[in-house]
């Protein structure tokens, strides 16, 4: 079977390949019919990663946020059309203790394996999870795999915090705080979810959060119980450092914005205070399973998750790659996705 592979060959240059593939056992195809582009792949295309990391990994296909359409199960399980998430994270082992994404064994599409932006994908039938018709669009569930993200560190936060969950604060107002924040008001009803961030145009996009404030202009008198973390980048620190002011005693903070540096802590006052630091990355089946049934259970939540779709572009070729990628780079709130059809 031949199949085309759109593959970063080097910053800002996509190439298209032909690749010869054969199936192994019970693998599922798919083809992907819209992607999302993450900040991640963003920092392979404009060549932000260390220049060793882009060397040991380009030419690589990126994306690892899709949704598709099954074209063949052997195993029977899905018919032809059936549409489905695709589970970027591929485990090659099982721990009785540690979650699949956290196994130094799993590997990781657009990142230590070619990602999604292919024509076809072959996939072990666990990486695939199908969406009930009509349930959520091919756009929205292209990022759906953020979204899950979102919920596996929510459920790290369910059995690492302690039980005062009155106030819930969230640092970041891009589009992982607005996830996070979306889904603590769903998953915590009766929690307090307070937004900080450094725009007030970005700010305003959380309307359903009980309420929002710039990182330079918090009451004197406000506290928090628990944090997220979803600034990244070179605001990981202020928002640690503020988190760290703000809370109360033993209060956890999970950390979810990735940074290619590293951050400075104020540990005396982590003693003092007894507050626990969790770390949380990526995500697996279950969490793919979990923002499913959050889909059903709140099926407003999608409506609020479509108005982080920024802009749609139809992709024909390899030069309507770049060009979305260009796009995409330029500062902006929301997602950027890529409808892969007639691609050539």
């Amino acid at each position: 079977m031949l199949n085309t592979i759109y593959r970063l060959a080097a910053p800002r240059r996509f190439e298209k390949v032909l690749v010869d593939e054969s199936f192994h056992g019970n693998e599922v195809l798919v083809r992907p019919t819209y992607v999302s582009i993450c900040m991640a792949d963003q920092r392979y295309f404009l060549g932000t990663r260390d220049p060793k990391v882009l060397e040991k990994k380009l030419p690589m296909a990126l994306v690892h946020e899709a949704s598709g359409v099954v074209q063949y199960d052997p195993t029977g399980r899905l018919t032809p059309g059936t549409p489905v998430l695709m589970v970027p994270d591929d485990p090659h082992e099982t721990d009785p203790v540690r979650a699949e994404n956290y196994l130094r064994s799993s590997t990781f599409a657009g990142s230590s394996e070619d990602g999604f932006l292919q024509e076809l994908v072959r996939l072990d039938p666990h990486r695939v999870v199908p969406i009930e018709h009509g349930e959520v669009s091919g756009q929205t569930a292209a990022f759906t795999e953020l979204v899950s993200v979102s919920m596996h560190a929510i459920s790290r936060f369910e059995v690492t915090a302690h039980s005062d969950r009155a106030t819930l604060g969230v640092w970041g107002d891009g589009n992982l705080g607005y996830i996070v924040s979306l889904l603590l008001t769903r998953l915590y009803p009766d929690s307090q979810i307070v937004v900080f961030g450094r725009s007030r145009e970005k700010l305003e996009n959380f309307t359903f959060a009980s309420a929002t404030y710039l990182t330079d202009d918090i009451p004197d008198d406000l506290q928090v119980d628990h944090g997220f973390e979803c600034a990244g980048g070179n605001g990981s620190a202020d928002a640690i450092a503020q988190f760290i002011s703000l809370v109360r005693p033993e209060g956890t903070l999970m950390l979810m914005g990735v940074s290619e540096y590293s951050q400075p802590i104020e540990t005396r006052m982590v003693l003092e205070k007894g507050l626990r630091l969790v770390g949380s990355s990526r995500s697996g089946r279950k969490d793919f399973e979990n923002t499913l049934a959050l889909y059903r259970e709140h099926p407003e939540t999608v409506r609020y998750l479509s108005r982080l779709i920024n802009a749609v572009y139809d992709i024909r070729n390899v030069d309507d790659i770049t060009n979305c990628f260009e796009m995409d780079s330029h500062p902006h709130f929301g997602k950027s996705i890529m409808k892969m059809s007639n691609q050539g």
